[in-house]
């Protein structure tokens, strides 16, 4: 009998294995410490080549995962990703959350029930014994009746009705595989889930941020809304953390951290300050350990604040205001008026949030190239010029492009940020730009923030695609070209780490297409 692999090909029945184990994320991945005394000895000839074994590294940790797995070639075994597995052995994991991993990897049922699900305890004491211990249920679906005197403990139980039925969703790894929509279905669960992900950023805790961003990004995602905790089974990204959050919403209405954490003074506090224009969470942090708890507090302190603290706290309650899409559009007929006036044919692209679809923002990015490549350098001195005689900025910092392109391909920055020539600017938007409510007679314009960036043209698409967001597509975006394609994905350039060169692309959808991936439109980004 033959039956199918999982890219629908045909392969020997007589395998019986899980085709798609290797699909384990890469940025797991260590490198195994060499051999050294106290380690387990080389490998051998496998003794025992009719079981082949698959160590789960979910909650074992790589180092764990890496030693054992010398362990077990070293008695004989043969342990490896491969189409051959027979046993899967898991750690601290129950039934229910293997399986759930194994149909996050789409394997088919048929090949799963085919290959023994275990327990460390099986693995330690095939070891110890020089042997495999003997497992005479070779079906998952008939672990429910264990005689525990045969020492089949090892085996994990898994609920056969949860395993039966079909998840209610099926939901791609990466953000930069799927369409999140602007509006969806489950804003209750996003916005506790976001909350989280903020008050971990302001506690410097990116992986935690990350997790719940990455959490709240899936929910987003589904066709409808969430009624039970059971219809998330399987999905990528949810950690046990975000699914106790989800599931106390889902059965109260609300969740005790959530409301704890939006109502606690450090999280307020971290809140106010950090939307003050040039404040980061370090300098906000090292504030409310002394004391300060609101912008108000710094007028009293002995704080020394830089020009753009000082801009940014006369201006907080104008920056802490929306900008509409209206006012974004203003102030773009604006720049494109500065652009014109000192370089004729010079193109500007309203990027960011509104780019993906949204009716309002905090801030307002633009990006400016030339179809004559280097015509465009040297161009934003002249515009920041510009727009200062015509009394249009209240801040500004600009600073020079610093990207070289090696043929070693892209050197590691010192941070995310991309290196082009930009200007961080607040601007002064006239009141008859502004939306009439917000206007008080006696305050007859607004300050916005407002980002323009300057581009070669033949970075121009990356750029629009690295400015167009949102944060959690465009890292997802970089992991998927590193971890799955072997390439380097950045604003400026795609790197191709086997060929050793450059990939070029004059448009978003062949940058896409490079990476092997569907083209997701921008107002399906909002990851």
């Amino acid at each position: 009998m033959r039956t199918a692999d999982l890219g629908g090909n045909r392969v020997p029945r007589r395998s019986r294995g899980v085709r798609g184990l290797a699909m384990v994320p890469l940025k797991r991945r260590r490198v195994a410490p060499s051999a050294s005394s106290g380690h387990p000895s080389p490998p051998r000839t496998p003794q025992h080549p009719d079981v082949v074994i698959f160590l789960n590294e979910r909650k074992m940790g790589a180092s764990r995962r890496a030693f054992l797995t010398r362990l077990g070639r070293s008695k004989g075994f043969v342990v490896e990703e491969s189409d051959s597995v027979t046993h899967i052995v898991s750690e601290h994991n129950s039934g229910e959350e293997v399986q759930a991993w194994l149909e996050s990897q789409s394997i088919p049922k048929g090949i799963v029930d085919s290959v023994h699900l275990l327990d460390i305890s099986w693995f330690t004491e095939s070891m110890g014994s020089g042997e495999p211990i003997m497992v005479l249920i070779t079906s998952i679906s008939n672990l429910l009746e264990i005689c525990s005197e045969i020492r089949f403990c090892s085996l994990l139980q898994v609920n056969d009705k949860l395993r039966l039925d079909p998840p209610e969703f099926t939901v791609k790894n990466y953000a930069c595989q799927r369409r999140t929509p602007l509006k969806h279905n489950n804003t209750h669960l996003t916005h506790a889930l976001e909350l989280l992900a903020e008050s971990a950023a302001f506690g410097e805790n990116e992986g935690r941020s990350v997790a719940f961003t990455r959490a709240a990004s899936v929910l987003k995602t589904l066709p409808r809304s969430v009624q039970r905790i059971e219809e998330l089974r399987g999905l990528p990204c949810l950690g046990e953390h975000s699914l106790r959050v989800i599931k106390e919403i889902l059965e109260y209405g609300a969740s005790q951290e959530v409301e704890s954490t939006r109502q606690s003074e450090q999280y307020q506090a971290m809140k106010a300050l950090t939307g003050i224009f040039g404040v980061g969470v370090k300098t906000a942090d090292r504030w409310y350990r002394e004391g300060v708890r609101r912008p108000s507090d710094l007028m009293d302190s002995e704080q020394k604040l830089n020009q753009a603290q000082q801009a940014g706290l006369q201006h907080y309650k104008d920056l802490n205001t929306c900008v509409s899409k209206a006012e974004a559009d203003a102030i773009g007929v604006i720049v494109d008026q500065a652009v014109q006036a000192v370089l004729p044919g010079a193109q500007i692209t309203l990027t960011g949030g509104f780019r993906r679809g949204k009716e309002s923002g905090h801030d307002v990015d633009f990006l400016i190239t030339h179809p004559e490549e280097g015509k465009e350098e040297g161009l934003m001195p002249k515009v920041v010029n510009w727009l200062d005689t015509q009394g249009l900025l209240l801040y500004q910092k600009t600073t020079r492009n610093s990207y070289l392109e090696s043929k070693d391909g892209p050197a590691r920055p010192p941070s995310n940020m991309d290196r082009f020539e930009r200007c961080f600017s607040i601007f002064k938007l006239e009141s008859q730009s502004c939306s009439p409510p917000e206007r008080e007679k006696s305050h007859q314009w607004k300050a916005v923030r407002v980002d323009l960036v300057v581009s070669p043209f033949s970075q121009f698409a990356f750029a629009v695609l690295g400015w167009t967001g949102s944060k959690l597509f465009e890292r997802d975006l970089r992991r998927y070209a590193g971890q799955v394609k072997n390439m380097s994905l950045n604003s400026h350039s795609l790197f191709d780490s086997h060929q050793r060169c450059f990939l070029r692309a004059t448009s978003e959808e062949e940058i896409f297409s490079l990476l092997g991936l569907e083209y997701i439109p921008a107002c399906d980004r909002n990851a």
